[in-house]
């Protein structure tokens, strides 16, 4: 294994986490999709007055989840989703349809992707890296109204 040639660190911030703020947040989809709540969660820590901490973010189901992942692109997204279609497909021969035959593979969806996320605030912002953004991922292709529990712990303004 090879060091890498350049390294460089902020000196560390220490923060008394005293405040937890929680909110929930609903969102309506339209079925199989990724919907990008990255303004939602900025909103609501504009709302607690959120400084110095971490947001996270719970959804409330097993057929749907969370990720974090390119917003630039959209074929990213679209590669995703063939990515997870392959790995959990319909008609593979399920046991578990009685909400119908996509119900078993969104269950494992979620499974391999993430139902919370934490997420560093720095200065009152997400610190989210350039090109990425929070992502609601339906695994249904009905359209659902998901909940998501938002929680931001630290120092607020």
């Amino acid at each position: 294994m090879t060091s890498p040639r350049s390294v460089s660190r902020t000196p560390p911030s220490a923060v008394t986490a005293d405040t937890i703020v929680t909110s929930q947040l609903e969102v309506q989809t339209a079925g199989v999709g990724f919907f990008d709540i990255t303004s939602e969660v900025a909103a609501f820590l504009r709302e607690a007055h959120a400084r110095e901490g971490a947001v996270t973010a719970f959804i409330r189901h097993t057929s749907a989840s969370l990720t974090i992942q390119e917003n630039a692109d959209p074929s990213v997204l679209d590669d995703l989703a063939t990515a997870l279609d392959r790995l959990a497909p319909q008609g593979a021969g399920w046991t578990h349809d009685t909400e119908g035959p996509d119900d078993m593979p969104a269950h494992i969806r979620t499974m391999l992707t993430s139902v919370s996320l934490t997420i560093p605030v720095l200065a009152g912002k997400l610190a989210l890296g350039t090109w990425q953004a929070i992502y609601l991922v339906e695994h249904r292709k009905a359209p659902h109204r998901r909940q998501i529990v938002l929680q931001f712990c630290g120092r607020i303004a």
